[in-house]
Protein backbone atom coordinates (compact mmCIF):
# COMPACT_ATOMS: atom_id res chain seq x y z
CA UNK A 1 0.00 0.00 0.00
CA UNK A 2 1.97 2.86 -0.98
CA UNK A 3 -1.11 5.92 -0.74
CA UNK A 4 -3.75 7.28 -2.73
CA UNK A 5 -4.84 6.51 -5.82
CA UNK A 6 -6.72 3.22 -6.25
CA UNK A 7 -9.39 1.33 -4.73
CA UNK A 8 -9.14 -0.63 -1.98
CA UNK A 9 -10.53 -3.74 -0.64
CA UNK A 10 -10.01 -4.41 3.04
CA UNK A 11 -12.64 -7.13 3.62
CA UNK A 12 -11.81 -9.41 0.36
CA UNK A 13 -7.64 -8.51 1.67
CA UNK A 14 -5.34 -5.40 1.78
CA UNK A 15 -1.69 -5.36 3.03
CA UNK A 16 -1.28 -2.08 4.60
CA UNK A 17 2.23 -0.40 5.56
CA UNK A 18 2.18 1.77 8.47
CA UNK A 19 5.06 3.66 10.48
CA UNK A 20 3.88 2.61 14.33
CA UNK A 21 4.19 5.89 16.44
CA UNK A 22 6.24 5.94 19.82
CA UNK A 23 4.08 4.32 22.82
CA UNK A 24 1.64 2.89 20.93
CA UNK A 25 1.66 -0.60 21.37
CA UNK A 26 1.25 -2.89 17.99
CA UNK A 27 -2.28 -3.83 19.56
CA UNK A 28 -3.33 -0.08 19.44
CA UNK A 29 -2.42 0.08 15.44
CA UNK A 30 -4.48 -2.89 14.68
CA UNK A 31 -7.44 -1.83 17.41
CA UNK A 32 -7.45 1.81 15.50
CA UNK A 33 -7.44 0.17 12.23
CA UNK A 34 -9.95 -2.17 12.33
CA UNK A 35 -12.49 0.42 14.68
CA UNK A 36 -12.04 2.54 11.82
CA UNK A 37 -12.52 0.70 9.04
CA UNK A 38 -15.77 -1.05 10.23
CA UNK A 39 -17.16 2.18 11.51
CA UNK A 40 -16.53 3.93 8.29
CA UNK A 41 -17.59 0.84 6.17
CA UNK A 42 -20.92 0.07 8.51
CA UNK A 43 -19.98 -3.17 9.69
CA UNK A 44 -19.37 -5.12 12.44
CA UNK A 45 -16.32 -7.23 12.64
CA UNK A 46 -13.21 -7.42 10.12
CA UNK A 47 -10.27 -9.53 10.30
CA UNK A 48 -7.23 -7.14 11.10
CA UNK A 49 -3.64 -8.40 12.14
CA UNK A 50 0.05 -7.28 12.19
CA UNK A 51 2.72 -9.03 10.62
CA UNK A 52 5.37 -8.90 13.73
CA UNK A 53 5.40 -7.12 16.98
CA UNK A 54 7.13 -3.52 17.93
CA UNK A 55 7.89 -2.60 21.70
CA UNK A 56 6.00 0.97 22.54
CA UNK A 57 9.24 2.39 22.79
CA UNK A 58 10.06 1.65 19.25
CA UNK A 59 8.60 2.75 16.22
CA UNK A 60 8.73 2.10 12.47
CA UNK A 61 7.33 -0.04 9.85
CA UNK A 62 4.59 -2.48 10.56
CA UNK A 63 2.78 -4.61 7.52
CA UNK A 64 -0.72 -4.50 9.11
CA UNK A 65 -3.08 -7.68 6.64
CA UNK A 66 -7.18 -7.14 6.75
CA UNK A 67 -9.70 -9.83 5.64
CA UNK A 68 -8.10 -12.49 3.13
CA UNK A 69 -5.06 -11.10 3.37
CA UNK A 70 -4.45 -12.43 6.52
CA UNK A 71 -3.56 -15.42 5.23
CA UNK A 72 -0.54 -13.98 4.53
CA UNK A 73 1.05 -13.22 7.93
CA UNK A 74 2.86 -16.17 8.85
CA UNK A 75 4.89 -15.62 5.56
CA UNK A 76 5.88 -11.94 6.13
CA UNK A 77 6.67 -12.83 9.65
CA UNK A 78 9.48 -15.63 8.27
CA UNK A 79 11.28 -12.43 6.37
CA UNK A 80 14.38 -10.87 7.24
CA UNK A 81 14.31 -7.59 9.48
CA UNK A 82 15.85 -4.59 9.49
CA UNK A 83 16.68 -2.56 12.56
CA UNK A 84 18.55 0.88 13.24
CA UNK A 85 19.35 0.63 17.21
CA UNK A 86 21.20 3.51 19.26
CA UNK A 87 22.71 1.67 22.02
CA UNK A 88 23.93 3.35 25.81
CA UNK A 89 27.32 2.39 26.98
CA UNK A 90 28.02 1.58 30.42
CA UNK A 91 25.12 1.65 31.62
CA UNK A 92 21.95 -1.49 32.10
CA UNK A 93 18.43 -1.47 32.83
CA UNK A 94 16.57 -4.71 33.94
CA UNK A 95 14.66 -4.26 30.53
CA UNK A 96 17.26 -3.67 28.33
CA UNK A 97 15.33 -0.62 27.12
CA UNK A 98 13.93 2.71 28.85
CA UNK A 99 10.87 1.21 30.16
CA UNK A 100 12.70 0.87 32.98
CA UNK A 101 15.16 2.77 35.13
CA UNK A 102 19.15 2.45 35.24
CA UNK A 103 19.97 -0.17 37.75
CA UNK A 104 23.84 0.07 37.26
CA UNK A 105 26.00 2.36 35.89
CA UNK A 106 29.85 1.51 34.58
CA UNK A 107 32.73 3.53 32.86
CA UNK A 108 32.31 3.28 29.42
CA UNK A 109 35.42 5.40 28.12
CA UNK A 110 37.76 3.22 27.14
CA UNK A 111 35.61 1.23 24.27
CA UNK A 112 36.80 2.22 21.39
CA UNK A 113 35.11 2.59 17.52
CA UNK A 114 37.28 0.01 16.55
CA UNK A 115 36.98 -2.22 19.53
CA UNK A 116 33.43 -2.02 19.61
CA UNK A 117 33.16 -2.99 15.54
CA UNK A 118 35.44 -6.19 16.93
CA UNK A 119 33.02 -7.12 19.09
CA UNK A 120 30.06 -6.87 17.04
CA UNK A 121 31.60 -9.57 14.91
CA UNK A 122 30.93 -11.71 17.40
CA UNK A 123 27.28 -11.39 16.76
CA UNK A 124 27.09 -12.16 13.13
CA UNK A 125 25.91 -15.61 11.98
CA UNK A 126 24.01 -17.96 13.46
CA UNK A 127 24.14 -17.70 17.51
CA UNK A 128 21.63 -18.16 20.24
CA UNK A 129 19.65 -15.78 22.07
CA UNK A 130 18.24 -15.79 25.22
CA UNK A 131 15.06 -13.07 24.77
CA UNK A 132 14.42 -10.73 27.59
CA UNK A 133 12.06 -11.41 30.56
CA UNK A 134 10.54 -8.19 30.04
CA UNK A 135 9.29 -9.74 26.56
CA UNK A 136 5.77 -11.44 24.74
CA UNK A 137 7.14 -15.06 25.39
CA UNK A 138 4.80 -18.02 26.55
CA UNK A 139 6.07 -19.62 29.46
CA UNK A 140 3.47 -22.09 31.55
CA UNK A 141 0.59 -20.59 29.68
CA UNK A 142 1.76 -16.32 30.62
CA UNK A 143 4.25 -14.34 29.12
CA UNK A 144 7.50 -13.47 30.31
CA UNK A 145 7.01 -9.69 31.21
CA UNK A 146 4.29 -10.97 33.28
CA UNK A 147 6.92 -13.00 35.73
CA UNK A 148 8.98 -10.04 35.40
CA UNK A 149 6.74 -7.22 36.35
CA UNK A 150 5.57 -9.78 39.21
CA UNK A 151 9.43 -9.66 40.53
CA UNK A 152 9.15 -13.52 39.50
CA UNK A 153 12.74 -15.29 38.70
CA UNK A 154 12.27 -16.74 35.73
CA UNK A 155 14.78 -18.60 33.28
CA UNK A 156 14.08 -18.64 29.50
CA UNK A 157 16.01 -20.85 26.96
CA UNK A 158 18.14 -19.45 24.36
CA UNK A 159 16.74 -19.07 20.53
CA UNK A 160 18.33 -20.02 17.28
CA UNK A 161 18.40 -16.57 15.24
CA UNK A 162 20.51 -15.43 12.60
CA UNK A 163 22.22 -12.46 12.38
CA UNK A 164 23.50 -11.55 8.52
CA UNK A 165 25.05 -7.92 9.27
CA UNK A 166 25.36 -5.60 11.45
CA UNK A 167 26.66 -1.82 10.89
CA UNK A 168 28.12 1.14 12.80
CA UNK A 169 26.22 4.62 11.80
CA UNK A 170 27.27 6.90 14.31
CA UNK A 171 29.59 6.64 17.17
CA UNK A 172 29.73 9.08 20.43
CA UNK A 173 30.10 7.62 23.30
CA UNK A 174 28.17 6.61 25.56
CA UNK A 175 25.39 6.16 22.14
CA UNK A 176 26.35 3.93 19.71
CA UNK A 177 24.03 3.65 16.72
CA UNK A 178 23.70 0.00 14.96
CA UNK A 179 21.87 -1.34 11.68
CA UNK A 180 21.09 -4.88 12.59
CA UNK A 181 19.44 -7.16 9.47
CA UNK A 182 18.36 -10.18 11.06
CA UNK A 183 16.06 -12.85 10.81
CA UNK A 184 12.89 -13.91 12.73
CA UNK A 185 12.47 -13.71 16.30
CA UNK A 186 15.75 -11.18 17.19
CA UNK A 187 15.09 -9.34 19.92
CA UNK A 188 17.68 -5.82 19.43
CA UNK A 189 16.83 -5.56 23.50
CA UNK A 190 18.83 -8.76 24.08
CA UNK A 191 21.20 -7.90 21.46
CA UNK A 192 22.57 -4.83 23.10
CA UNK A 193 22.24 -6.46 26.49
CA UNK A 194 24.91 -9.40 25.26
CA UNK A 195 27.31 -6.54 23.58
CA UNK A 196 27.22 -4.60 26.31
CA UNK A 197 28.00 -7.86 28.45
CA UNK A 198 30.74 -9.27 25.81
CA UNK A 199 32.38 -5.02 26.42
CA UNK A 200 32.36 -5.40 29.66
CA UNK A 201 30.74 -2.36 30.75
CA UNK A 202 26.97 -2.56 30.09
CA UNK A 203 24.57 -1.31 27.80
CA UNK A 204 20.95 -0.73 26.75
CA UNK A 205 18.40 0.28 24.21
CA UNK A 206 17.44 3.80 23.93
CA UNK A 207 16.22 3.89 20.68
CA UNK A 208 14.59 0.94 17.48
CA UNK A 209 13.14 1.93 14.77
CA UNK A 210 12.24 -0.94 12.37
CA UNK A 211 13.05 0.22 8.96
CA UNK A 212 12.45 -3.03 6.57
CA UNK A 213 10.71 -6.18 6.42
CA UNK A 214 12.01 -8.52 3.36
CA UNK A 215 11.28 -6.40 0.56
CA UNK A 216 9.02 -3.69 2.57
CA UNK A 217 11.05 -0.59 3.55
CA UNK A 218 9.05 2.23 6.25
CA UNK A 219 9.22 4.93 3.48
CA UNK A 220 6.75 3.44 1.80
CA UNK A 221 5.03 3.70 4.83
CA UNK A 222 1.88 5.78 5.75
CA UNK A 223 1.25 7.53 9.42
CA UNK A 224 -1.76 6.19 11.26
CA UNK A 225 -3.09 10.31 11.13
CA UNK A 226 -2.31 10.73 7.52
CA UNK A 227 -4.64 7.39 7.15
CA UNK A 228 -7.17 8.42 9.30
CA UNK A 229 -7.39 11.73 7.38
CA UNK A 230 -7.50 10.79 3.93
CA UNK A 231 -10.24 7.58 5.28
CA UNK A 232 -12.63 8.46 2.08
CA UNK A 233 -10.19 8.35 -0.21
CA UNK A 234 -9.06 4.51 0.76
CA UNK A 235 -12.82 3.78 1.76
CA UNK A 236 -15.57 3.17 -0.86
CA UNK A 237 -18.61 2.06 0.01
Amino acid sequence: MSGLGKTYDFLGGEVLLFDKNLDWTSFDLVQRVRNTLCREMGIKKMKVGHAGTLDPLATGLMIICTGRATKLIESFQEKEKEYVATLKLGATTPSFDRETEEDNQTDASSVTRESFISVLQKFVGNIEQVPPLFSAVKVKGKRAFDYARNGEELKLQPKKIVIQKIDVESFELPYVTIRVVCSKGTYIRALARDIGEELGCGAYLTGLRRTRIGEFNVEEALSIDFFLKNLDSFVTN
